[in-house]
């Protein structure tokens, strides 16, 4: 078995609900931290359980399962940037 190469995750321009980017950095800084920070645990958790000797496509079924399970506290808030 070869491995591939591993994908580039490129930070996305985070957008408000009506479409236009974010302006605030400070919003934008803490955004991206969070987001490092999940894939770090994920990466660590994908590769604990391929040691442990799961099958890594179910192991990516769980993430994937995993953040499509969040739910949204705020319900429908399409509001401005604040």
């Amino acid at each position: 078995m070869t491995a591939s190469a591993p994908k580039k995750f490129e930070i996305p321009v985070w957008k408000q609900p009506n479409g236009s980017p974010l302006s605030c950095r400070e919003k934008i800084k803490i955004l991206n931290e969070n987001l490092e920070e999940i894939r770090e645990m994920a990466q660590d958790a994908l590769e604990d359980g391929i040691l442990m000797g799961c099958d890594e496509a179910q192991l990516r079924q769980v993430l994937l399962a995993l953040v499509d399970s969040l739910e949204n506290p705020y319900g429908d808030r399409n509001t401005e940037d604040r």
